[in-house]
């Protein structure tokens, strides 16, 4: 007849210290390794002109008229255009953006 060798209660808590130990490891090192690749950066361009590959905005200086004030939140109904839209997105989300301003220098 064949006999299994038995395994001393301390033995036992050793090998499962060890398997624990390993397993671990083991996570850390697969969530090191593969948690870059799922994180994805949010992006800023939520919704406008997602068809296009670069949303492009041009203005001749002589159609500004004294003052022009354009959104850089991306969150303004009247893009590119700013409505106050950075105020709200600035308390939901800690950030500091405003808005693009461009006037005439005084002569």
């Amino acid at each position: 007849m064949c006999s299994s060798p038995t395994l001393s209660k301390g033995e036992v808590i050793t090998a499962l210290a060890v398997t624990a130990g390993a397993m671990a490891i083991g996570f850390l090192i697969h969530k090191k390794i593969f948690s870059k690749a799922k994180c994805v950066k949010p992006k800023v361009n939520l919704d406008l002109q997602k068809d296009n590959p670069k949303v492009v905005h041009a203005f001749d200086i002589e159609d500004l008229g004294d003052k022009a004030v354009y959104c850089r939140c991306w969150r303004s109904k009247k893009f590119p255009y700013c409505d106050g839209a950075h105020a709200k997105h600035n308390q939901e989300t800690g950030d500091n953006v405003g808005p693009l301003i461009i006037k005439r220098k005084d002569a």
